[in-house]
């Protein structure tokens, strides 16, 4: 029992070293991204990031202090809901990306408003991609979504989304609508790039198949992609009869050739493709695990 509890201490300080590893350098390449493309040509993040953006261009306040400040109050409510790891790490990737602001401090790459938001979306987004893939949030508004948003029966994705309205609602009348334009844009793509950051640009798929030639199809797609597969029974809704089902998880290359073995063999197959954000576990080859 003490050789387990020592192997699982470390496995948590190596998780917890590469977590800050990574977590540091989102928040690095977070700041740079709104130091150097974003805060001079008036374009905004959402969230608090943005009310602390708005906030110092009227108070001429330190960007970085006012994150902090404003990020505090969202941090400590999310000590019971997220535990204390999640808080510290936070935390601490809040300071990193307050320490990257000051460094990076008038540091300016463009006079191009459509170039800063578009590449200031970019580079954001690796940045923030990373903090997030790390068990942190460089947002309050995420953490007060989950908090809010099943008491008022609200999704998380809508409740920022309303907030987000607001703030850029608020840096038309401070900036201009133009900037609060090129905001969206930039919100836009840095969502989008904080999508390919946490889930890879070869995303899997689930794929489920029904067919009268399971055994057949499931022995042409071990052959022939070299993947495994699962066999699963069920039952027919308005047949009743009993059906095999072949369950296997494919890269999207691989899905086009999967495709076409399916239709060589039964053109009637019913096939169900779901993307998969994450998968975990070994790919067995040439095997058929039955349940």
């Amino acid at each position: 029992m003490a050789v387990n509890s020592e192997i699982s201490n470390k496995d948590f300080i190596i998780k917890l070293a590469r977590n800050l590893f990574f977590m540091t350098i989102g928040a690095i390449i977070a700041g740079f991204a709104l130091e150097a493309f974003l805060v001079p040509n008036a374009v905004i993040d959402g969230g608090v990031i943005g009310v602390s953006m708005i906030v110092s261009h009227i108070t001429k306040w330190n960007l970085g202090l006012l994150v902090i400040i404003l990020n505090t109050p969202f941090i400590l409510l999310a000590w019971k809901k997220m535990g204390k790891l999640f808080v510290f790490s936070t935390a601490y990737a809040n300071i990193i990306l307050a320490l990257s602001l000051n460094f990076f401090h008038s540091y300016k790459v463009t006079n191009d408003v459509i170039l800063a938001s578009v590449f200031g979306g970019i580079v954001l987004g690796v940045g923030v991609g990373l903090i997030l893939k790390n068990e942190a949030s460089l947002d309050g508004t995420e953490i007060l979504s989950l908090l809010v948003s099943k008491k008022f029966g609200f999704s998380v994705g809508e409740f920022i989304m309303g907030i987000n309205l607001f703030i850029y609602m608020a840096a038309g009348k401070v900036f201009g609508w133009e900037s609060a334009m090129y905001s969206i844009i930039t919100y836009f793509i840095a969502s989008k790039v904080i999508d390919i950051v946490m889930e890879g640009l070869n995303s899997s798929k689930s794929v489920r198949i029904i067919s009268d030639d399971a055994g057949t199809i499931g022995n042409a797609l071990i052959e022939r992609l070299d993947i495994s597969v699962t066999y699963l029974k069920g039952i027919g809704g308005y047949s009743g009869q009993d059906k095999d089902l072949i369950y296997c998880v494919i890269s999207r290359l691989e899905l086009p050739k999967m495709i076409e073995i399916i239709k060589e063999i039964d053109p009637k197959a019913f096939v169900s493709v779901v993307d998969v954000h994450e998968a975990y576990g070994g790919r067995f080859r040439k095997k058929i695990d039955k349940i």
